[in-house]
């Protein structure tokens, strides 16, 4: 029998990053590493990452609650509670929450690739090193993502 995950509200593995908390619900484990999801909470007034590619997988966003400014190349969607933004291999992204209350949203990668990214990225905090945008590139190249500088 293959193993089942029911990961409850309160579980999870819970990942602080400034303004920003990631919560891993499936880390690919489950999956056979064919699926990722987390489960983002941003901050009122907080900027996402650097406008990125990914080379190797899908993401798609789900918003939960709030409302979330997906950038895409130049082109901004206003996505409130109940968007679903789906990002293929390739495509220039990044978000923000610039409202008032915390948006969250549901974090999907197609493979499971990019959740040890957002590890990376706390054990980057734990050592003492400072969440920069330049530090955040660092950090996603080594998951076949490389900024989106024409879009910069």
């Amino acid at each position: 029998m293959n193993e089942v995950s029911v990961v409850g509200p309160d579980d999870g593995e819970t990942i602080h990053l400034g303004p920003t908390q990631m919560r891993i619900l499936e880390d690919g484990s489950t999956t056979g590493h064919r699926l990722g999801i987390g489960e983002i909470t941003i901050a009122p007034h907080t900027e996402g990452p650097p406008q990125h590619r990914h080379a190797q997988h899908d993401e798609g966003f789900y918003v939960v609650a709030g409302t979330v400014h997906f950038t895409i190349g130049q082109t901004t969607h206003v996505a409130p509670a109940g968007t679903l933004a789906m990002i293929p291999p390739g495509a220039p992204h990044t978000f923000a929450n610039l409202g008032d209350e915390p948006a969250v949203m549901l974090n999907t990668f197609t493979p499971d690739l990019y959740v040890n990214y957002f590890r990376d990225l706390r054990d980057m905090i734990a050592s003492g090193q400072e969440l920069t945008a330049q530090a955040t590139i660092e950090a996603m190249g080594q998951y076949a993502t490389v900024p989106a500088t024409d879009f910069a």
